[in-house]
C-alpha cells in the first residue's frame, strides 16, 4: 500500500508489526501449553520503500531525510511503538524532499521468536529441554547474516536488482541490540534518552544518582522521571505513578554496564552509563546504543596527563584521537581520521566556563585542548624501551585513557555526534601516581564539577537544536536517508 501522508504510513507499519507480533506470541503461548503446530510458524518485519527517478535537490540544511539519487530504497522496521517519533520524522522528510509515495508492506525477513517477547515475558522458561530443542523446528531463530554492520561500515554492496538501504540498520540488527541493552544496562530501551554520557568510574554514577533524585524532588524540574537498573522508576514530585512503575525491581547485583536515565517527556533527557574500564566495553555498549539513534554521546572520565605542565584535576578537551585500542580496527581502518565536531567542542568548552565561572584566560589554565590517546594495555608504562611514550610524544598526545577513542570512533562509524572531556587523575610519566588517600580526596573534589559540566553541555546542545548536531563530517558519499 502507498501513502503520501507520513502519519498514515507510520500507522500502517504499526498495524502490520502488531499483527505479526501478536501472531507469534499466540503461537508461542500454545507451544508452551504443549501444542505442536503442524507447520512452522512465521512472521515478518514490515518494510518501507520509495522509488525515485530524479536526483534530489532538497532545499535543506539537514544531512539526512533524502536519498542521493534515482533508484529504489527500502528498510525493514521493528518496534514502531518505540521508534514512532523517529520513524515518523524520517518518513515525513522523504515525502517532503522527493514528493513520492511511501510503500508499506511485509518483507521477506522473518521475525525471530526471541524478539517477539515483551520485556516482562518469560514464558519460554517453563519449557523442557526437549521442547526448547523443538522450538528450532517450529519458529525462526536469529540469523546473524542479517545483522551485520556492512551498511554502517561502508562495505555493503547490493546484489543485482536489490534495493538500496534507507537505514544503517536492518530490523533484526536493531532487535538484537535492544535485547543486548537490557542485558548490559539492566534497563529497558524505552528509557534511553537522546543524549548519552559515558563514564569509566562509579563515582560519577553515584553523583548522577544524587542529582537525579534531587531533580525528582523539584516540582519545577523539566525532568519527569529518574530510572535506575531493574527499571526502578522515581517520578518527579507531583506526578502520579504509572502502571509500569510496579514492574521495576532493584537487581540483586548490578549489571555489567549499569544505565541510569534522567527522563524528559520528549526523550531529550540524559542517559548515563558506567562502561567500566577498557575499550571492549566501550565498543560493546556503543554498538548497541547506536540503534537508538541518539543525538549525541560524550565521554566523561579520568585520564593520565602526559604533560608536565598539567595539574591533577585539569580538564582535557579532545580534538583528536590516537587509536591504540584495536577493538575497531576491522570495522574502521586506522587510516580513517576521527574529526572533532565543532558543535560538541563549543558546548563542552562553554559548559566548563559556565560551571567553573572562569573567563577565557583563567580557563586555559585548567583546560587543555589536545590529542587523547586510547590504549588497550592498562599497564603501558611497564613496556620496555619506552616505546609507547615515544609514540604518544610523536602524536602530540596530552592525555591517555582506555575508552575515549573507541567511543569517538564508533560515533563516527555510526553517525552519532561525539565528544570527550576528561579529567587528569594521575601523571605516571612524571611520578604522580594515584595513591588511595589522594585518589579518594581527588575524586570527591572533582567528580561533582565534572559531571555538572557534562550535564550543562547537554543543556547547551539541546537549546541549540538537535538538527545542528548531525554533522556532514559523519556522512559518506552514498549515505542512507534515515538520520
Amino acid at each position: 500500500m502507498f501513502h503520501t501522508d507520513a502519519p498514515q504510513a507510520l500507522a500502517h507499519v504499526q498495524q502490520l508489526y502488531r499483527e505479526q507480533i501478536d501472531h507469534l506470541r499466540a503461537a508461542m503461548q500454545r507451544f508452551v501449553a504443549g501444542e505442536t503446530p503442524a507447520a512452522p510458524v512465521h512472521a515478518y518485519y514490515p518494510f518501507v520503500r520509495i522509488k525515485t527517478t530524479t536526483v534530489a535537490h532538497a532545499d535543506t540544511k539537514l544531512t539526512y531525510g533524502f536519498v542521493e539519487g534515482p533508484g529504489t530504497y527500502e528498510a525493514t522496521l521493528t518496534r514502531p511503538d518505540l521508534f514512532a517519533s523517529y520513524f515518523g520524522e524520517q518518513l515525513r522528510l522523504l515525502i517532503l524532499h522527493h514528493q513520492v509515495a511511501i510503500e508499506v508492506g511485509l518483507s521477506d525477513k522473518p521475525i525471530p521468536i526471541h524478539f517477539s517477547f515483551a520485556d516482562n515475558d518469560h514464558i519460554e522458561g517453563s519449557l523442557s529441554p526437549e521442547r526448547r530443542m523443538l522450538m528450532r523446528d517450529v519458529f525462526d531463530l536469529p540469523d546473524l547474516e542479517s545483522m551485520d554492520d556492512g551498511i554502517a561500515n561502508g562495505t555493503w554492496r547490493p546484489h543485482p536488482g536489490e534495493a538500496l538501504p534507507l537505514s544503517l540498520f536492518t530490523a533484526p540488527r536493531v532487535d538484537y541490540s535492544l535485547h543486548r541493552l537490557r542485558h548490559y544496562t539492566g534497563t529497558a530501551p524505552e528509557w534511553f534518552q537522546n543524549f548519552v554520557l559515558f563514564t569509566n568510574y562509579q563515582f560519577y554514577i553515584d553523583e548522577f544518582i544524587r542529582l537525579g533524585h534531587a531533580e525528582m524532588a523539584n516540582e519545577d524540574s523539566d525532568y519527569i522521571a529518574f530510572v535506575e537498573p531493574g527499571n526502578v522508576i522515581t517520578r518527579r514530585k507531583g506526578l502520579p505513578a504509572e502502571a509500569v512503575d510496579e514492574l521495576g525491581t532493584a537487581p540483586p547485583r548490578l549489571p555489567q554496564m549499569p544505565g541510569y536515565h534522567l527522563v524528559r517527556a520528549d526523550k531529550s533527557g540524559i542517559t548515563m552509563v558506567n562502561i567500566g574500564v577498557g575499550p571492549a566495553n566501550a565498543k560493546t555498549i556503543t554498538d548497541h546504543i547506536a540503534v537508538l539513534r541518539p543525538h549525541a554521546w560524550m565521554m566523561l572520565g579520568h585520564c593520565a596527563g602526559l604533560r608536565n605542565s598539567q595539574q591533577l584535576g585539569d580538564y582535557v578537551l579532545a580534538h583528536a584521537y590516537v587509536r591504540e585500542d584495536h577493538v575497531l580496527d576491522e570495522e574502521l581502518p586506522l587510516w580513517v581520521p576521527i574529526p572533532a565536531l565543532a558543535e560538541i567542542q563549543v558546548a563542552l568548552q562553554q559548559a566548563v566556563a559556565d560551571i567553573t565561572q572562569m573567563e577565557r584566560p583563567d580557563l586555559k589554565r585548567i583546560m587543555r585542548t589536545g590529542t587523547v590517546a586510547s590504549t588497550d594495555n592498562r599497564n603501558w608504562e611497564l613496556l620496555p624501551d619506552n616505546l609507547p611514550q615515544r609514540r604518544f610524544s610523536q602524536s602530540r598526545a596530552v592525555a591517555l585513557d582506555m575508552e575515549s577513542a573507541t567511543i569517538a570512533a564508533n560515533g563516527f562509524r555510526f553517525r552519532v555526534p561525539y565528544g570527550t572531556l576528561l579529567c587528569v587523575s594521575d601523571k605516571p610519566l612524571h611520578g604522580e601516581i594515584k595513591l588511595p588517600g589522594m585518589a579518594n580526596h581527588f575524586y570527591r573534589e572533582r567528580v561533582d564539577q565534572h559531571l555538572r559540566i557534562g550535564m550543562r553541555a547537554v543543556e547547551i546542545l539541546r537549546e541549540g537544536g538537535s538538527d545542528r548536531l548531525h554533522s556532514r563530517k559523519l556522512r559518506s558519499f552514498d549515505e542512507v536517508a534515515f538520520q
